[in-house]
């Protein structure tokens, strides 16, 4: 949501989705929830329109290529060869990118709606940004993403209209949310799992029999545990999860766990708790964390102004009709040419619109 700006998007998506196992799908709609209509009659390099809007290739690969490059930084370019049902890490990006452009540019049209604009000053901002990018592009990553400065000062006036909008929806969303709402625990736990993995990482849940004896196992750790053993060495020998130690609040974890540990007070060690994981085992470190919970009131209320623009957003989009140039599209394809390094785009924006 543009309200965590457009920066920390950038920064993590696509590999984040990817290495979870998500498909965002490569639906023609791209999951902009506009209507779509194929067609032809654009200009040269129109890869889509939404109402009065154009969205160009040059703006496309200005995207795509410092994506590309920032991952290959940290993984290596053979990560785009890596896939899920089929479909591989470069289309979920492809896709991605295009519903993100699409987002922008309308929210850009919401803005002659609400009236909202770029000040001055920020006009100028979004200029001098866009001759700082554009200075750092070698003569091949120019030709190749076929940019001018003026594209890059028209995709971060663009961003910056975008955020404005989206400040201007929520500028009277202030909820009040109080420290029982917001509050947030932390707990150990002694899993004991009722399932495996095949070697292809399937999971494959534990026969009746199995199961019982697992659930024997977590009886048996939980009387260690009343009788004043040591959690951290219970942990340490029979848990089957990697990470101990978990802090979170209402609505974060499975029910059962959850409302477990939120009855239980400081130091005091839960009943075997059932799972689609197993049987946990779980102590109580902390009943009220503040800075967790302050922490979690600033999430809560994004979550909710998120909410109020989505709402705003959809009723808007549903009345637009955008043409997806199919042919272009299809046609787009990473740069793979050792002089295109370009990975600043979105770091230069945050220089020059520092979040307030």
């Amino acid at each position: 949501m543009l309200g965590n700006r457009l920066r920390k998007w950038a920064g993590a998506f696509a590999a984040a989705l990817f290495m979870a196992g998500v498909s965002v799908g490569c639906g023609r709609d791209a999951g902009i929830g506009t209507k779509v209509v194929l067609t032809t009659g654009f200009g040269k390099d129109e890869v889509f329109r939404i109402e009065t809007s154009v969205c160009t290739l040059p703006e496309i690969m200005v995207y795509l290529t410092n994506i590309q490059n920032r991952y290959e930084s940290v993984y290596g370019p053979e990560i785009w060869n890596t896939n899920v049902d089929g479909v591989t890490l470069e289309q979920n990006v492809k896709d991605i990118a295009l519903a993100q452009i699409a987002r922008i540019k309308t929210m850009n049209l919401m803005a002659g709606q609400y009236e909202v604009e770029l000040s001055d000053e920020e006009m100028t901002q979004a200029e001098n940004a866009a001759k700082a990018y554009y200075d750092s592009l070698n003569d091949t990553e120019r030709e190749l993403m076929g940019v001018s400065e003026e594209t890059i000062r028209s995709l971060y006036a663009e961003f910056a209209l975008a955020e404005k909008v989206y400040r201007y929806t929520i500028k009277d969303i202030n909820p009040e949310i109080s420290d029982d709402e917001a509050r947030t625990i932390t707990v150990q736990h002694i899993l004991i799992k009722t399932y495996a993995l095949d070697g292809t990482g399937k999971k494959i849940e534990y026969t009746e029999h199995a199961k019982a004896e697992a659930y024997k196992e977590a009886c048996e750790v939980l009387q260690l545990a009343r009788e004043g053993e040591d959690f951290d060495e219970l942990i340490r020998r029979y848990s089957e999860d990697d990470k101990s130690t978990y802090s979170f609040g209402k609505g974060e974890m499975d029910e059962a766990f959850e409302t477990a540990a939120f009855n239980l007070g400081k130091d005091e060690i839960s009943d075997v708790v059932e799972t689609e994981y197993g049987y946990h085992i779980i102590k109580c470190l902390n009943t009220f964390d503040k800075e967790e919970t302050d922490a979690n009131k600033v999430k809560i209320m994004d979550q909710r102004r998120a909410q109020v623009f989505g709402q705003e957003y959809d009723a808007y989009v549903g009345t637009l009709t955008r043409n997806l140039n199919e042919e272009l599209w299809d046609s787009v394809e990473f740069i793979h040419d050792d002089n295109v390094r370009t990975r600043d785009f979105f770091d230069v924006y945050t220089a020059y619109f520092p979040e307030d």
